[in-house]
């Protein structure tokens, strides 16, 4: 069993540019590449490895082009290449053998793209795709598996389809109430002349003889952020629509976003995709990277497991059914009691237990803690601890250091330097205290730190203390998150669920009693009963507005309720 928690426990790389500083991985490619997973992520200088898909570790390379966007990795023969995004000039494709060797050959400069993915087929050839904005289309281009310069002329592949499709659309004020007034700016900005939003992240996948084109949409500082498919029996078209279009999706939760993502087959030949999940508060691009249990239904749909996906991931070795795949520990934290050493005016001690990593409790100090009570003596299985980035001092760089590391006014730290160090006890009484986590000693940059704890003990009392983080910001924490297994009872079955659709077709309003001892709802929607891939995950309210429909498409729903005892699943199943 191998177990993971998004956001993924990665040391996300720390961005400064334009008087802003904030961590980013986003965009991500990964790849199997000769035993060992890969995983590309933007703006990052470097990139991550594993063998198993959770332990990830770091190595960094500025020597290729990373400090672009969305970085394509593909193996072709022998060979990884490797390629990211540029306007100006024509962009780079590279290709090494070795990736932790840093020995990468420059292959070709074919033209100017943006949101590169290089494609090899069974029958060794090679196509190209790439796009990034709101006029032009995902188009797709021949290479010459030799000399990777293009081979007769683009096509367009797919196109907008925001009148048909509704998560395509920006989703503006009423529609996306987490969004800032400089959010909504930029959405403007990115609308411009032509009324639409964004198209990006092209990536091909072929399967039992379907090509599979992969996109992403709307914009990657919104909710719906997500990824659709359009399949072809050729690689460059023509292509159909995916109807359960978008397969990846996660609007609710902890975190929000799945989309430009990207999808292999693992060692065990299950599906896996990785995506883009967001923040957007200290900067658009503050983001992180999600991973989910993948697949391909009987009649070729290719889908997402994103039910309760910031929950722990439990998957099984060898090859399973994802979608058999659901939570075996839940939330015992949520709305909990807590204290600390200090907090902020605007930063209450609540906002690290309210499940939303866009809000935080902050101290006003490096050096504070935060304790929580679950209330009562409890087992937790695993402990995420969130740190979020409340106020980082203007960063002070050697003027050489500074031209030597940066790219368009852009520094990305190493973190040679950087440390997340602190310590997690646990206490029954609140007043005697034994280590649970001591990286006090870290030598390790770590802000969403995943601690498995596996029932060891029991506990009511958790405690967080920061001794030294970045920049020496403040100790601000956007999520404490316990989970486990309560010791209650399930909360009643969601039963009387009343759904009306828009006449635009793309949106519709869902509504049902609250369930008795409940404190959550999942809402899974599908094109069939079966067929009820896509997911909402809300807290404490009992209507929601679903955006992200398609026109003239049937739908199926059901409600679940949860709390931190478990699931109860809806039987009931409404058709819109």
């Amino acid at each position: 069993m191998r177990e993971y928690c998004n956001p993924l426990d990665l040391s996300y790389k720390w961005q400064h540019y334009s008087g802003n500083a904030h961590r980013e991985a986003a965009d991500p490619t990964i790849v199997l590449f000769k035993g060992t997973y890969y995983l590309f992520a933007s703006m990052s200088a470097g990139f991550y490895y594993s063998e198993d898909l959770v332990d990830w570790k770091w190595h960094e390379n500025r020597a290729l082009d990373m400090y672009r966007y969305a970085p394509d990795v593909r193996q072709v023969g022998d060979y990884l290449y490797f390629s990211a995004s540029t306007r100006s000039k024509p962009s780079t494709i590279w290709r090494t053998k070795d990736p932790l060797s840093d020995d990468f050959e420059k292959v070709s400069e074919p033209f100017p793209f943006w949101d590169p993915d290089l494609f090899c087929d069974d029958d060794g050839r090679v196509y190209f795709y790439w796009g990034c904005g709101n006029v032009d289309p995902i188009w797709g281009i021949e290479l010459d598996p030799e000399t990777m310069l293009p081979i007769g002329e683009k096509v367009a592949c797919i196109d907008h389809a925001e009148d048909k499709v509704g998560w395509e659309r920006f989703n503006f004020p009423g529609k996306e109430p987490e969004a800032s007034k400089g959010i909504m700016k930029l959405a403007m900005m990115f609308m411009n002349r032509s009324g639409r939003p964004y198209m990006e992240g092209a990536f091909m996948n072929k399967w039992n003889g379907k090509y599979y084109l992969q996109f992403a949409a709307p914009g990657t500082q919104f909710h719906v952020y997500g990824d659709g498919c359009y399949v072809s029996d050729k690689p460059l078209g023509p292509f159909t629509f995916m109807p359960n279009t978008p397969f990846s999706l996660k609007p609710g939760g902890f975190i929000t976003g799945a989309g430009h993502g990207s999808t292999i087959d693992d060692k065990d030949g299950n599906i896996l995709h990785v995506s883009t999940m967001r923040i957007s508060k200290n900067q658009n691009f503050e983001r992180r990277v999600g991973l989910f249990p993948a697949g391909l239904d009987e009649e070729g749909l290719l889908y997402c497991n994103q039910n309760f996906a910031d929950y722990p991931v439990v998957i099984p070795d060898g090859k399973y059914d994802a979608r058999n795949i659901r939570p075996q520990y839940f939330l015992l934290s949520y709305k909990k009691k807590a204290k600390a050493s200090s907090s902020q005016e605007d930063h209450p001690v609540e906002l690290a237990l309210d499940e939303n990593i866009r809000t935080w409790w902050a101290a006003n100090e490096t050096k504070a803690w935060y304790e929580l009570d679950l209330g009562e003596k409890l087992s937790p299985h695993s402990v995420q601890i969130n740190f979020a980035e409340h106020s980082v001092p203007e960063l002070k760089v050697d003027k050489k250091l500074r031209s030597d590391l940066m790219t368009n006014s852009r520094y990305i730290d190493s973190d040679k330097e950087l440390r997340t160090r602190f310590t997690l006890e646990g206490s029954l009484d609140g007043e005697n205290w034994f280590m649970i986590e001591d990286r006090s000693r870290s030598d390790e940059d770590r802000s969403h730190p995943y601690i498995l704890l596996n029932e060891r003990f029991e506990v009511r009392y958790l405690r967080v203390t920061a001794l030294e983080l970045p920049y020496g910001e403040v100790f601000a924490l956007s999520g404490l998150r316990v989970f486990g297994k309560g010791n209650g009872d399930l909360p009643e079955e969601v039963k009387d669920i009343r759904g009306e659709r828009d006449l635009n077709g793309l949106d519709a309003v869902i509504r049902f009693s609250p369930s008795k001892g409940a404190f959550g709802y999942n809402i899974r929607y599908g094109i069939a009963p079966n067929k009820m891939y896509s997911s909402w995950q809300i807290y404490d309210q009992t209507e929601l507005k679903l955006t992200t429909l398609n026109k003239g498409q049937h739908y199926y729903l059901s409600v679940d309720s949860f709390n931190e005892n478990g699931i109860c699943e809806g039987s009931s199943i409404l058709e819109l």
